[in-house]
C-alpha cells in the first residue's frame, strides 16, 4: 500500500488534521463508538488506530481515574500530537498486526476509521480480539461507500479532473471498505463471526470550501501529492464545482455516514 492510500500523515499535516478535520469529521464518532462499546466507570480499553486522540480522550472520561485507556497507532506524526493534547493517557507506538499488549487485557477495543488503511486487515482484527477479555467488545467505525458521501464524491472527481487518479485516490482510500459484505467477509475470515453491522448517519461540517479544501489537502497525504501551485488550482476550481454544498452561510455541509461494527468475544467455558 502507498503511502497516499495508507492515511500516514508527514510533517505538519498530523496538527491540521487535529486542529480541522477532527472537529469537521471525527469528533461526532467518538460517543457512538463508546457508547457501541458499552465503556463504563473502572474498564481498561485500547484505541487501535488512535490518530490525535479524539476517541481515546472520550474513552477515559467515560473510565474515569480507576481505568486505564491506550491510544495505539503506527504513525509517530499523530502520536506525537496525541501525547502533547493528553500527556497524562498511554499511548503506544505500534501497527494493529502486532499488538504488544497482552491477551485478554482489555474490556473492550475500538478502532475509529482505521481498518481499511491496515496492511494485514485480517490479522489485526485477530490481534484486536486477542487482547480482548472474554465477554468484552470489539467496536470497530469505518466509512460508508464514497457514492454515499457525495461531498467527497465530488471532490474525488475533481481531484481526478485536474490531477490524475493517483491524486484522487488518496480522497478515496479511506472509503474502501464501504461495502458491508467485504466487511462482514474479513470480520469471518479474522475467526469472528459473529458482528453486527448498523449504518450510522453522520455529516461533514466546514466552515467553509477554501477550510475544505485546506483540510483535505494539508491535514491528509494530499499534502504530499499537490504542489502549492496545484493547491491554488484547486482552491479556485473548488469555489465553483464544489458550490452545491455550500449553504446559506458560507459553510459546507453534507451526509457522511459510517458503519459501526460490533463484536462481542465469547466468555470462555
Amino acid at each position: 500500500m502507498s503511502e497516499a492510500l495508507s492515511g500516514q500523515l508527514t510533517g505538519s499535516a498530523a496538527d491540521v488534521y487535529d486542529e480541522f478535520f477532527v472537529p469537521a469529521l471525527f469528533r461526532q464518532w467518538a460517543p457512538v463508538v463508546a457508547d457501541a462499546a458499552g465503556v463504563k466507570p473502572g474498564d481498561h480499553v485500547l484505541d487501535v488506530a488512535c490518530g490525535t486522540g479524539v476517541l481515546s480522550r472520550e474513552i477515559a472520561n467515560r473510565v474515569g481515574p480507576g481505568g486505564r485507556v491506550v491510544g495505539l497507532d503506527c504513525n509517530e506524526v499523530m502520536l506525537s500530537t496525541a501525547r502533547r493534547k493528553s500527556p497524562g493517557l498511554e499511548w503506544t507506538s505500534a501497527g494493529a498486526e502486532a499488538i504488544p499488549h497482552d491477551s485478554a487485557g482489555f474490556d473492550a477495543v475500538v478502532s475509529q476509521f482505521g481498518l481499511m488503511f491496515f496492511e494485514d486487515r485480517v490479522t489485526a482484527l485477530q490481534e484486536m480480539s486477542r487482547v480482548l477479555k472474554p465477554g468484552g467488545k470489539l467496536v470497530v467505525a469505518v466509512w460508508d461507500a464514497l457514492e454515499n458521501t457525495a461531498g467527497y464524491a465530488a471532490m474525488a472527481d475533481l481531484l481526478k479532473q485536474l490531477f490524475g487518479d493517483p491524486v484522487a485516490d488518496a480522497i478515496r482510500a479511506p472509503f474502501v471498505l464501504g461495502d458491508t459484505g467485504e466487511v462482514a467477509r474479513l470480520f469471518d475470515e479474522a475467526g469472528i463471526p459473529d458482528i453486527r453491522i448498523k449504518t450510522a448517519p453522520g455529516e461533514a461540517c466546514f466552515p467553509s470550501i477554501e477550510s475544505w479544501v485546506h483540510t483535505d489537502v494539508k491535514g491528509w497525504t494530499l499534502a504530499d501529492l499537490i504542489d502549492e501551485q496545484q493547491y491554488q488550482r484547486l482552491q479556485a476550481a473548488a469555489a465553483k464545482r464544489l458550490s452545491q454544498f455550500q449553504q446559506q452561510d458560507g459553510s459546507v455541509q453534507f451526509p457522511a455516514p459510517a458503519h459501526i461494527i460490533t463484536a462481542a468475544n465469547p466468555v470462555m467455558p
